[in-house]
């Protein structure tokens, strides 16, 4: 693909969209097509034909999701698995049915079963039972997962799903009900510190996560619209993981809260452990180089921007 290719970043408002973007025209590509929510219904199959009789994209790259953490997927089990199916749907069948060649569908680490072997292979997918609090979420991803293989094997496109670890950055949701863990805490401490009160948070602090800034990510959307995928399915991660409770600390310390941490061992902890096995991704030359501090220090920065 050249630099003149069209390329549609469904999402392209959200955090991972919005960071392809950026990266995108930073490396020329200057014939980029987003449309918000607002714009264009991705859950409306004839909106979304329309769409792309119209436009004719070359490219498309799906970072359009409705996600969410442990309460919102518990709350609204049906929305999560509903939405999400429609808009990949939607958006893979009618690629399919307009000949587009090179489709770049963004899952999550959650499709692994609860239980899998740790680091998680590409290849423990559907081995055993998933994570009960994010299994509509998780289910929605992996059908996504499934039909880019099957255009692979039926039609031998260049459809390809890429796995990424927990992510953060720049354009996250700081919603408590329906944030990740990461903005959670930038938003809990950060609010603690300037009221003088404690800090709640959830399970035990035990469970053991991996983050990946969406910049990264974004490096490694890039490889793969600048080169042919060999295989349907990539893990991509950073390689370190942290306990929740050791990052609730370093958050703490990068916003200055001294307060107290209560964590409350009567609600859920989710997943025990989750890192990727990103050994696939890095024989093609990608590793992440932001880390975990230096990203965090960014990402409120962020946030205080955004909160002035």
């Amino acid at each position: 693909m050249n630099k003149e290719s069209k390329i549609y970043v469904a999402g392209h408002n959200g955090m991972v969209g919005s960071a392809c973007w950026r990266l995108l025209e930073k490396e020329g590509y200057q014939n980029l097509i987003g449309k918000s929510s607002n714009e264009l219904d991705l859950r409306n199959q004839n909106e979304v034909f329309t769409f792309f009789e119209n436009e004719k994209p070359d490219i498309v790259i799906d970072a359009a999701a409705k996600v969410g953490g442990i309460w919102a997927n518990n709350e609204y089990p049906f929305q999560f698995l509903m939405d999400n199916m429609l808009i990949q749907n939607n958006l893979i069948d009618i690629s399919l049915k307009n000949n587009i060649k090179k489709f770049i569908f963004l899952g999550s680490s959650c499709i692994y079963p609860k239980n899998a072997p740790q680091p998680l292979k590409e290849e423990y997918l559907l081995t055993s039972e998933l994570e009960p609090t994010n299994q509509w979420y998780a289910i929605a991803k992996i059908s996504g997962v499934k039909l880019i293989e099957s255009v692979r094997k039926q039609y031998g496109l260049d459809y390809v799903a890429l796995m990424p670890t927990n992510l953060y950055g720049p354009g996250d949701n700081y919603d408590l009900k329906t944030s990740h863990v990461l903005p959670a805490l930038i938003r809990k401490y950060h609010e603690a510190k300037l009221n003088g009160y404690s800090v709640t948070l959830w399970g035990t602090g035990n469970p053991l996560r991996e983050f990946l800034h969406v910049d990264d990510l974004a490096r490694a959307i890039l490889l793969f619209v600048k080169n042919e995928s060999k295989d349907y399915l990539y893990n991509i991660g950073s390689g370190q993981e942290i306990s929740i409770r050791n990052l609730s600390e370093l958050v703490s310390k990068v916003i200055g809260f001294n307060g107290e941490t209560i964590w409350d061992k009567s609600k859920p902890d989710g997943t025990p452990r989750k890192l990727l096995d990103s050994n696939k991704i890095e024989s093609l030359d990608f590793t992440s180089k932001i880390s975990l501090k230096q990203g965090i220090i960014k990402v409120y920065e962020n946030y205080l921007n955004r909160m002035t």
